[in-house]
């Protein structure tokens, strides 16, 4: 057993980038005009270094990337296309300027398109970038101006979602696409709780004590724990804890995305790490009695801004941006519900197991606080922990020995 979660431990400390807080998004913005549509391709350095096998620094200015601008046209031209049926609508690049945020530095890549003079009712757009090289990556189309669809200010809401094995779609420029934009607002919600692993160990560690209850002792101290007996009071209890944690990022999360309030990447990413060890050891050793609602609500406020790089920093905003947060929001407290679906019914299974309390709670909270520290250390102090780089190497080469 310890050797299994030793091995356990050491794996996902090898993810630990999974964790950090970055949009892993590309975009594309459209202005479509009477007459013409402009637009621009918005991707980080980083990004186009794991592309290109460049070596764009994070405070790029135009002298750096000058040399590098033919390989990038021609990068996005081969994997990227527009078309209708008057035939095709080559890009021609003109400007390219730069938005620094908390993990990066976003590229600007302004075009044009050619052949607009009548602009079509559709387009098919192809935006199949960074996947070979990052499979959860994601791209999106925005139309940020549409004078056919009445969108004048739109830098929030996705009129398109690219994946990989999904990089052509169809864009409908009569339709204002809100009910689609929304659904993808969603769909992004819970895609960030996917490859949000921190806020999934933070879930599982508010999980593992819904399933027994502490009692008290002779001496009135609470000392020992005790199965819950019925299924459904412990899972609305539990739907109780989340829902004060949603809260409280999604206020967060509006103040950062709006810019109200702003707080530096390295201390929420710190906080949120530290978050998971405190709810953790709270586990262990609560520091008062039925106070897990509280503690998913204080720490639920860190965890907004770390949400808020998918939406803020990245410079979305404009009139659906009130309609995208609240789907942004929907689809984290649906993929919270999901894990909380799956998980829950196999705890209280479990829960009257004699393996629960030591291995189980204990056991699993001692494995949460240690991954939570290693995170802390490395996201506070900025350094890469050399046990990151021994697992990585060791999971390309078990790759290569199965490809």
């Amino acid at each position: 057993m310890l050797r299994l979660t030793l091995i356990g431990v050491i794996c996902l400390l090898g993810f630990q980038k999974l964790a950090a807080h970055k949009a892993d998004e590309s975009y594309v913005f459209l202005k479509i005009y009477n007459d013409h549509i402009d637009g621009h391709y918005q991707i980080t350095a980083g990004d186009l270094n794991l592309a290109l096998g460049l070596n764009l620094t994070d405070d790029l200015d135009e002298a750096q990337i000058q040399p590098y601008l033919p390989r990038i046209h021609q990068y996005l031209k081969e994997n990227c296309y527009f078309k209708s049926a008057a035939g095709d609508h080559p890009m021609t690049f003109t400007t390219v300027s730069f938005m620094p945020v908390s993990y990066g530095t976003f590229v600007n890549l302004d075009f044009k398109l050619a052949n607009t003079e009548v602009i079509p009712d559709e387009l098919e757009v192809k935006f199949d970038i960074i996947y070979d090289k990052k499979p959860r990556h994601r791209n999106k189309l925005i139309q940020a101006y549409n004078w056919k669809a009445g969108i004048t200010k739109n830098e929030a809401m996705i009129s398109l979602a690219f994946s990989p094995g999904n990089g052509v779609q169809t864009l409908d420029l009569t339709s204002r696409s809100v009910l689609k934009g929304f659904w993808g607002m969603i769909v992004s919600g819970m895609y960030h709780i996917y490859i949000g692993l921190d806020h999934i160990l933070f879930l599982l560690a508010l999980l593992l004590p819904a399933v027994v209850r502490r009692k008290k002792g002779a001496t009135g101290i609470l000392n020992s724990w005790e199965p819950v007996e019925e299924f459904r009071p412990a899972f609305m209890y539990v739907l109780k804890i989340v829902t004060f944690f949603t809260i409280a990022h999604t206020i967060t999360l509006s103040l950062a995305a709006l810019d109200v309030v702003s707080l530096p990447s390295r201390i929420v990413e710190s906080l949120i790490a530290l978050s998971i060890a405190l709810a953790a050891i709270h586990n262990i050793k609560p520091f008062r009695e039925n106070e897990t609602v509280g503690i998913a609500f204080v720490f639920g406020l860190f965890h907004g801004f770390g949400f808020a790089s998918v939406l803020g920093e990245v410079g979305l905003s404009g009139e659906f941006m009130v309609l995208s947060l609240l789907g942004f929001n929907i689809g984290v407290e649906l993929a919270q519900v999901i894990i909380i679906c799956l998980a829950f019914p196999a705890l209280f299974f479990l829960r009257k197991s004699k393996y629960y309390k030591p291995v189980i709670l204990i056991g699993g909270s001692i494995f949460l606080i240690a991954i939570a520290c290693y995170w802390f250390i490395e996201r506070f102090f900025e350094v890469d922990l050399v046990i990151g780089g021994y697992v990585e190497r060791a999971i390309k080469k078990v790759k290569r020995i199965f490809s």
